[in-house]
C-alpha cells in the first residue's frame, strides 16, 4: 500500500514540476497547486496506515491507533494552501489585465 502511494505522490509532484516550468502563468498556478497536495499526501503518510480505532486511549488498554498530528497539520496546510492559491490567481488575473499577456517569457522582456 505504501509503495503505491509513494508512486502516487511521485507522479503528482512530477505533474507539478511539469507544469511549474511551462511558459505560462496559470500552468505555474495550477503546478504550485499540484505539489502542494504531494506535500500534504506525504506528510499525511508520514502519519502511517495503521488499521484500528479512534485516536483515543480508554482505560489501560491501549489499541493501534493512527497518529492525529499529521491530520492536523494537512488539514492546516489545506487552509493555507487555498488562501495562497486565491492569492496567486488574483495576482496572475491582475498581471493579465496590466500587460495583455499571460507568457512569462514576455514579462520578464
Amino acid at each position: 500500500m505504501e509503495v503505491w502511494t509513494a508512486a502516487a505522490i511521485g507522479i503528482v509532484v512530477a505533474c507539478g514540476v511539469y507544469l511549474m516550468l511551462a511558459r505560462e502563468i496559470v500552468r505555474v498556478i495550477l503546478g504550485s497547486l499540484l505539489i502542494g497536495y504531494g506535500i500534504n499526501l506525504a506528510l499525511f503518510m508520514s502519519g502511517g496506515i495503521k488499521a484500528g480505532g479512534p485516536p483515543i486511549i480508554r482505560g489501560e488498554e491501549v489499541a493501534p491507533m493512527t497518529d492525529p498530528v499529521p491530520q492536523a497539520l494537512i488539514l492546516t496546510a489545506i487552509v493555507i494552501g487555498l488562501g495562497v492559491f486565491a492569492l496567486m490567481l488574483a495576482l496572475g488575473y491582475r498581471t493579465y489585465e496590466e500587460t495583455s499577456s499571460d507568457d512569462l517569457e514576455e514579462l520578464t522582456g
